[in-house]
């Protein structure tokens, strides 16, 4: 049986069905109703493991539904942090950058890498040549950005991403536009200049958008996290199948 991974993030759900570490078909849902969603997933096809990451820990009501509906419920949430701790991980990570983690870790074995999650959130992550995680850090992401300036700062309009973007703006709009856009660029160009000799991964929404903006070379891995999941998701059944 395959198995069904769902990262239940800040903003959506991202489901994917997995075979080892092949990825399926991704599914998104925007809604509160994230259960509604899931269960029409698994009573077509039961996943040997349902493996959820979520941001917001999960209910008993829930975790006793899950439980129905597949042979293996694997949850990293705040109450489940075993499976972090098991790959040596801190439990302070959050769940989709740890996942990240330990698919570039899976991926770039043996080499250092720089893992740079574009979201919600703006997440950089280390690893070592050695696999070792040694630190990050997170800020706002693009679109948080620019609806904090227009929140906290009255005068200031909600601008959207450009699809094009000047390094300086020259009217408010282009300003604003630039202020983000650069300001990111520049912020990120900074962090991958403390290791040059890293590999550089990009993932999240974003990762596209800012990769063409980047001199140095990128590898663009739009379900990082995806896969970090499908690779526990694999490990869990191979440990409960001994």
């Amino acid at each position: 049986m395959p198995n069904l991974l769902v990262e239940i993030g800040n903003t959506a759900l991202k489901a994917a069905w997995s075979d080892g570490m092949t990825l399926g078909k991704t599914f998104r849902y925007q809604g509160e109703k994230w259960m509604d969603f899931i269960l029409p997933l698994t009573r077509r096809e039961k996943p040997a493991v349902l493996a959820i990451s979520s941001v917001y820990p999960l209910t008993e009501e829930d975790l006793n539904i899950l439980s129905g509906e597949c042979g293996h419920l694997m949850v990293l949430d705040k109450n489940h942090q075993e499976p972090l701790l098991s790959h040596g991980l801190p439990a302070y990570l959050s769940y989709d950058r740890a996942a990240s983690v330990l698919a570039a870790r899976y991926l770039f074995r043996g080499m250092p890498c720089t893992i740079v999650d574009f979201g919600t959130t703006l997440s950089v992550d280390f690893l070592a040549s050695d696999g070792s995680y040694t630190g990050g850090n997170v800020s706002l992401g693009c679109r948080t950005r620019f609806k904090a300036l227009s929140r906290y700062s009255r005068s200031l309009p909600l601008v959207n991403t450009p699809e094009t973007c000047a390094v300086v703006g020259q009217d408010e709009m282009s300003s604003i536009e630039a202020g983000v856009v650069s300001g990111i660029q520049f912020e990120i160009e900074g962090y991958l200049a403390l290791h040059p000799e890293n590999i550089v991964v990009f993932t999240g929404g974003d990762a596209n958008y800012f990769a063409k903006r980047m001199k140095s070379s990128i590898f663009v891995i739009c379900n990082l996290v995806m896969m970090g999941l499908a690779l526990m998701a694999d490990e869990y059944v191979k440990k409960n199948d001994q």
